[in-house]
């Protein structure tokens, strides 16, 4: 095999490619053109351009909201049935076809024999690692795992990090180049089945279906036991975080002298429930009675709403945290200044 060429500088890419225009790739697309980028997406289906039309259209108001980068162009976008020509000219690619390994498997070796050679390829992939996603293509030195959020257009969250055959330097460019359009990284130090944030949400998730099962509690209550307990702590500081300051003064160690005994209490079940057709309907019942009269367009409005409005909450009290954080820095160093004078 020839030497790689070095992959290509971060200011110089203006093109991306987004491999599959589903609700994951669509999102994608939508955050690209919304950062100034032109986007050429690959997807095979007839209906492709029509549902991805939808997608901006719907996402526009809220990236518009948060703030578009210069230039930005929702219109720059094509979708193409051939994905040698959707990947033609393009500085990164971002596949977000079905989670299927096999699927993933041929796609990302189809895209990496494809693909320019100097670029990187991210994949949105919920749960496998790249190790296993890599294994029939002839380069995987440039795959690397971009997991994001959804609605992938507007949580800021990417979980980076790469196979046995990534490159690191493949690695930092993939983190670098989303921080570089805002998102908020984290580049994990190893491939852990679901990554981080979907082992931490999957655990909550599993608890509510017995509570359901059990008939311990409704969909409606769930919900409403995170969005006005927890959840509202959560936006500013993390679990472990909240934890620390429910210790008082003693901080995580207090918390974990004091409660650490109750962690053998059986309060949690995170053996996955059996998924039987009585806990289907059931929890499809709660959702259609939460849902009730709201269409699916008014909840994706609503969703977006109270997350740019979180978003600007916490970033303005972060940045008076930071700001009071550095005044009281310089004022140390002007006292200590002051006694070596």
């Amino acid at each position: 095999m020839a030497p790689r060429p070095p992959l290509r500088p971060l200011d110089s890419v203006d093109t991306a490619a987004c491999v599959g225009a589903g609700t994951i790739g669509g999102g994608w697309a939508a955050y690209f053109l919304s950062r100034g980028m032109r986007v050429r997406v690959w997807d095979p289906s007839p209906d492709a351009p029509e549902k991805l039309e939808r997608l901006i259209d719907a996402a526009w108001p809220a990236l518009t909201e948060l703030g578009l980068a210069p230039g930005a162009d929702r219109s720059a976008w094509s979708v193409h049935t051939d994905l040698a020509e959707a990947l033609e000219g393009v500085g990164f690619v971002q596949e977000s076809a079905p989670e299927v390994l096999e699927v993933k498997q041929r796609l990302l070796a189809d895209i990496a024999a494809a693909a320019p050679a100097d670029v990187v390829i991210g994949s949105s992939t919920s749960g496998y690692s790249m190790t296993e996603m890599a294994g029939l293509a002839a380069d995987p030195s440039r795959l690397v795992v971009g997991h994001p959020f959804n609605p992938s257009y507007l949580i800021p969250l990417v979980e980076v990090v790469g196979g046995a055959a990534t490159e690191p330097a493949a690695v930092d460019w993939a983190a670098a180049f989303y921080e570089r359009l805002g998102k908020s990284v984290i580049r994990m130090d190893a491939e852990v089945p679901g990554f981080i944030a979907n082992r931490l949400q999957e655990a909550l998730w599993r608890e509510a279906l017995h509570m359901v099962d059990n008939g311990e509690a409704t969909v409606e209550q769930i919900d409403r036991s995170i969005t006005d307990g927890p959840g509202l702590r959560w936006p500013l500081q993390g679990p472990m975080l909240t934890f620390h300051l429910a210790g008082g003064e003693g901080g995580m160690a207090h918390m974990l002298d004091h409660f650490g005994p109750s962690l053998l209490s059986p309060w949690t079940r995170l053996e996955a429930p059996e998924l039987t057709d009585r806990l289907r309907d059931a929890v499809i019942a709660g959702s259609d009675d939460e849902v009730g009269e709201r269409t699916f367009e008014q909840l994706v409005h609503a969703r977006d709403a109270s997350i740019i409005a979180v978003r600007k909450a916490v970033a303005s009290v972060r940045e008076a945290y930071e700001s009071a954080a550095a005044q009281a820095a310089r004022e140390i160093d002007g006292a200590a200044e002051r006694e070596e004078g």
